[in-house]
């Protein structure tokens, strides 16, 4: 049986491809035993082959489906002793378009998949986080959480719930030892993001577009830091301090441009 064998663990969802493929990627390299789910059977069977079967035990998995989700915890916990040294919340999906003209179950799958499944993630995950000393839970939040985004105004509610969510928990899972931090990505250069944003995506500045493994980074840097956000460029911290001043502001900005994004892909 694949097993942990002492090494640190971290369970990635939405592992296959973009930024959790990334982070499985760095986390690996870095000698962390890997758990890793996703929808995508293909992307996952690849990334078993890259890491070595010794190294990574996956799962296909709807992370909405809650039954399955805790055996899938359940069968990594046999291999890593009942420990988990980082949780990373990352699954989601982007549907865009006018809020009012959205059918409501894509509203709902987003929203179930972006922070239902999230909530439902940290609930099943704390027994094996509270188990393991100096643990973090850390969750794909986004840049839309700074200010909402129209046009993905649901991917940005939901966005903003884990940034709130993440702040709360920093707080309540320190009795038990477990840390919380997040990370809100801008323009990141995976799948959910649409390939016209991609191709008129400036070259500098805040909204450039991003390789997904400076997010792996960041999930590597919030191991190793007591820090709460991590925006992804940098750059983002300081706008989100502006937004905090002076929403209005954005929002007339925002005003201006349009439309920014029109339809979305279904996983990160």
């Amino acid at each position: 049986m694949t097993t942990a064998n002492g090494r640190k663990s971290i369970f990635i969802t939405g592992a296959a491809s973009g930024m959790g493929l990334e982070t499985a990627r760095l986390f690996s390299k870095e000698g962390w035993f890997v758990g890793g789910v996703d929808v995508n059977a293909a992307g996952l069977d690849a990334l078993k082959a890259e890491l070595g079967e010794a190294n990574i035990l996956t799962w296909v998995l709807d992370v909405t489906d809650r039954d399955a989700y805790a055996a899938v915890l359940d069968a990594f916990a046999k291999a890593t002793d009942g420990k988990l040294d980082l949780l990373f919340n990352n699954a989601g999906i982007g549907r865009g378009g006018p809020f009012i003209d959205q059918p409501w179950q894509d509203v709902m799958d987003v929203v179930n998949i972006n922070f239902v499944a999230v909530l439902s993630g940290i609930h099943l995950a704390a027994p094996l986080l509270k188990a393991t000393p100096n643990s973090l839970c850390f969750t794909t939040s986004s840049s839309s959480a700074i200010f909402g985004i129209p046009n993905i105004a649901v991917y940005s509610a939901t966005k903003h719930a884990v940034k709130g969510l993440t702040e709360a928990l920093s707080v309540e899972l320190r009795a038990h030892g477990v840390r919380a931090a997040d990370t809100l990505p801008g323009m990141i250069d995976t799948p959910i993001l649409p390939d016209e944003a991609k191709a008129t995506a400036p070259t500098e500045g805040m909204w450039r577009l991003t390789p997904p493994r400076e997010v792996a980074e960041a999930v590597w840097g919030a191991y190793h830091s007591n820090k709460i956000h991590w925006y992804v460029p940098s750059e983002l911290e300081a706008y989100d301090a502006m937004q905090t001043q002076n929403p209005e502001a954005i929002r007339d900005q925002m005003l201006t441009m349009g439309g920014l994004f029109s339809e979305g892909s279904e996983k990160k």
